[in-house]
């Protein structure tokens, strides 16, 4: 008996499918999660002091946002997802929102290309920021969701602008990030 034109299905790959693609996503977690900066470097209370003047502050700013640029963006969500937890209807577009960052942003292992253009990072992150506040924005949970990402960004501006960058390690070129007299005090 032939079977030309037929679509051949397995009922023993379908199990073995299955693990297969569920080892890849957790494989994926980890190396994903991994990608961030470890939270004890991140909060080395060592690392903390006043800034010098403004354009320290600045310039510690720009460096660690660069730097612990996933963690903040971790952070940023952990505290609107904390504000949503009595807005039902936002925390489900939240979560739908939280899967779209997952597989575009933490877990992506490749460069994201759309119509043979890789898009840079920076671009994925403001594009599902800017689409997450306006999803959530439309469920009606306004004033909490602003609170919540005013909180994130005061949050994030202070750590950033209280932590020296001087003790900071690119893995790449296997040195310090900074170096110079801004980066010491």
């Amino acid at each position: 008996m032939t079977n030309y034109g037929t679509i051949p299905t397995s009922s023993t790959a379908g199990p073995s499918a299955n693990i297969e693609y569920l080892s890849r996503a957790k494989e994926r977690i980890k190396e994903g999660l991994g990608a961030r900066r470890p939270w004890k470097l991140m909060f080395n209370f060592h690392s903390i002091n006043f800034p010098g003047n403004l354009s320290e502050a600045i310039t510690r700013v720009r460096t660690n946002v660069a730097y612990f640029r996933m963690n903040y963006a971790m952070i940023v969500l952990l505290i609107l997802f904390l504000s949503l937890l009595w807005h039902p209807i936002s925390l489900l577009v939240f979560v739908a929102m939280m899967a779209a960052w997952l597989f575009l942003y933490f877990l992506r292992d490749e460069p994201l290309v759309v119509f043979r253009r890789t898009i840079d990072d920076r671009v994925v992150l403001v594009v599902l920021g800017v689409l997450t506040i306006v999803f959530l924005l439309l469920t009606d949970a306004t004033t909490n969701i602003l609170v919540s990402l005013l909180i994130g960004a005061v949050v994030v501006l202070v750590h950033a602008s209280f932590r020296r960058t001087d003790d900071l390690y690119d893995e790449e070129s296997g040195e310090g990030l900074m170096s110079g007299p801004s980066s010491s005090s």
